[in-house]
């Protein structure tokens, strides 16, 4: 059973090429735990609301999967390379990791320490807005399974809401305004000044 919103979510992402073409042809790859998520969604979504090509202003499509029988970069690397000659005609960039390695590189790249990630949807988790939490898959059958574990409601509101699991106020802030350059119909809510929970 779907939930409210779903199956609209999965008609406006499909629509995008880029998106139909990723989605069909992850299965080749044959990796654990894999979806599509982030911008190359919720920003497909953003430009369905305002009228505008599905694919402008996305600067790349996130690939995630989680392996964590092996954890080295050379591993991680050779999925990279195999993925960019399956999506090597798609004009667009796929941005491949392996999420179950990203505790250990994250502080180097943001300054900031994190536990390691449990599987690709505790990743997907731990995005800095909650409207960013998003991903699809399909199962064995080819039939698409969505993770979205804030609902539909804020997406398709064209809000924009902070999310404290990941305590980095400046990548928030940094992105939202990035975001409403783009998209300038945005709402953006205001960073929490006390923890909260939703």
């Amino acid at each position: 059973m779907t939930r409210p919103g779903e199956d609209e979510f999965v008609s406006v992402v499909r629509s995008n090429p880029a998106v139909a073409e990723i989605l069909g042809r992850a299965p080749q790859l044959g990796l654990p735990g894999w979806y599509l998520t982030a911008g190359g969604l919720f920003q497909t979504v953003w430009n369905h609301l305002a009228g505008r090509d599905l694919r402008t202003g996305i600067r790349d499509y996130d690939f995630f999967y989680f392996d964590d029988s092996d954890l080295s970069y050379d591993a991680e690397n050779e999925v990279i390379e195999r993925a960019a000659t399956v999506f090597d005609d798609l004009g667009v960039d796929v941005e491949v990791r392996n999420e179950a390695r990203v505790h250990l590189w994250y502080e180097q790249h943001f300054g900031t320490p994190i536990a390691p990630y449990r599987s690709t949807e505790d990743a997907i988790d731990h995005f800095v807005s909650t409207t960013c939490c998003f991903g699809i898959t399909t199962d064995q059958g080819g039939a698409d399974v969505v993770y979205a574990p804030h609902g539909f409601d804020d997406l398709f509101g064209g809000i924009v809401r902070p999310n404290p699991r990941l305590p980095m106020r400046h990548v928030y802030e940094a992105k939202a305004a990035r975001w409403t350059t783009e998209w300038p119909d945005l709402t953006v809510l205001p960073w929490p000044t006390e923890p909260t929970t939703r």
